[in-house]
């Protein structure tokens, strides 16, 4: 099948974009509103865009407090959502009114951040410290009005539980990361494997 998302339905029972992008890490924004209100939401449009200098980016397709409370403040961290972590997730995404406080209602923990004055996920084995960089506002071709707006977040600090480290790395197994699939699915990695990038032989190959 083919159908172009701009202009045709796919003919689908039910939306297959984000099932073909999978699985997508869960970005959990916790901010500080300019009320000094915490808050905290689960974003799958979430991902690192750079290793040196490190920084991620995070969006979503309506207004939520959390590009509001970073753009007004300057400041947010990702929280690494865990399978033990799973149902306070899913619950911190619930459809809250503006200005509550998820972390109470999900019974989590907020911890000061070191280098940003923003809460952290107490609970949660990671957490990167971010200062906001910019915000982007998506503009699609066809001239549709477009509410999404992409946080890119320079990363500050980085918390690292020792209970998910094995012989000085991070082992996958240990963290448990929540990955979103399609729909309402989600996943655990079961399995991690190496591959060596390889070296090419330039010499070699410019003989060739």
């Amino acid at each position: 099948m083919f159908y172009d998302p701009r202009t045709e339905a796919h003919g689908l029972p039910h939306n297959p974009w984000l099932a073909l992008i999978v699985p997508r890490p869960i970005g959990w924004i916790s901010t500080l509103s300019r009320d000094g209100v915490p808050n905290l939401a689960p974003y799958s449009c979430f991902n690192a865009i750079s290793g040196k200098p490190p920084f991620v980016v995070f969006s979503s397709d309506s207004p939520k407090d959390s590009v509001t409370n970073a753009e007004e403040t300057g400041y947010f961290c990702v929280n690494i959502a865990t399978f033990p972590l799973r149902e306070q997730m899913n619950r911190s995404g619930a459809a809250w009114p503006p200005g509550t406080d998820e972390f109470a209602q999900t019974g989590l923990t907020a911890v000061a951040c070191e280098n940003i004055p923003c809460p952290r996920v107490g609970e949660s084995p990671v957490s990167i410290e971010c200062r906001l960089s910019q915000i982007l506002t998506l503009t699609p071709s066809n001239g549709t009005p477009c509410l999404n707006r992409v946080a890119i977040g320079e990363v500050v600090g980085i918390h690292i539980d020792e209970s998910v480290l094995s012989d000085g790395l991070v082992d996958v197994e240990l963290l448990q990361p929540l990955g979103r699939m399609g729909y309402m699915e989600y996943t655990v990695p079961p399995r991690s494997f190496t591959m060596t990038r390889p070296v090419l032989d330039t010499a070699a190959a410019q003989q060739d």
